[in-house]
């Protein structure tokens, strides 16, 4: 059996670095080897970008590994919520090469949040918790805006929301307020419930002056979460239209402590699975 962390796949080489030390992590943590795989992108990354090592996107790292006789893998998905990523399209490519090696076995467990669970908003209630410490006085009144990519899923968007929500619960009274946004969505009306856009919300009261800290439901800095990325850019241009803004971004949540945590614990679930 073949386990693999999985994630979208970024042309930013530190997404992919950022994959494989979390596979690493795992791998010590539940005592089997984690390989870190990406749906696509990633495989057009230099691998003198990578350490010398070319990344390897899911489609081929699975037709390898059946050549080789290996037909049993599970899937740990890198993704905050069910993405059509891995509702639809990782099942497809499971299909297709099932047509040709019918004893191709995939699990895929859960992603990362799923209702009533706290580990995301706990892992954001640290970051912002630390920026509060660091970054701003005793005393000051912060606002904390959640911000994710934006989804033509609505379910994508529920999960972020949820998170805000406990994300508010866990920060209490240290905070004035918590807000969910997105950093972009597609313009017909059915989409609308990614709204506010993080770049609306800045633009107006009480947003657009005062202390904001900016809590990115992100997993790696890839070219939305990184410093020069998308989120970074719209607070820049925050700032420049509210000279009175204070504002700082959480890093992505890839590094935190609890996500090997959350990741063993899919793990796990996939194995009781297995023994009943």
């Amino acid at each position: 059996m073949k386990i693999l962390l999985v994630d979208n796949g970024s042309l930013e080489p530190a997404a992919t670095l950022g994959l494989r030390e979390l596979a690493r992590r795992i791998t010590t943590r539940i005592g089997h080897e984690v390989w870190p795989v990406s749906l696509a992108h990633s495989h057009q990354v230099p691998a003198v970008d990578l350490l010398g090592l070319p990344a390897v996107i899911v489609e081929d790292f699975l037709r390898t590994q059946l050549v080789a006789g290996e037909t049993d893998f599970v899937i740990l998905p890198f993704f905050i919520g069910p993405s059509r990523a891995i509702s639809v399209y990782l099942p497809g490519v499971a299909a297709k090469l099932r047509a040709a090696h019918p004893a191709l076995r995939v699990r895929i467990a859960p992603v990362l949040h799923r209702a009533g669970e706290t580990f995301l908003a706990r892992m954001l209630a640290d970051r912002v918790r630390a920026m509060l410490k660091a970054e701003f006085a005793p005393g000051d009144s912060m606002r904390v805006a959640v911000v994710d990519h934006g989804s033509p899923v609505r379910a994508v968007a529920q999960a972020r929301d949820e998170v805000a929500a406990q994300l508010s619960l866990e920060l209490g009274d240290a905070v004035a307020g918590v807000v969910p946004c997105s950093m972009e969505r597609r313009p017909e009306p059915d989409y609308a419930f990614n709204e506010p856009l993080l770049a609306d919300l800045l633009a107006h009261e009480p947003w657009n002056s005062g202390g904001v800290i900016v809590a990115q439901l992100f997993l790696q800095p890839g070219r939305h979460a990184g410093a020069e990325g998308d989120i970074a850019t719209i607070c820049a241009q925050a700032r420049a239209a509210g000279p009175s803004l204070q504002m700082v971004r959480t890093e992505p949540l890839a590094t935190h402590p609890l996500m090997v945590e959350l990741l063993a614990q899919r793990w796990m679930e996939v194995t009781a699975a297995d023994a009943d």
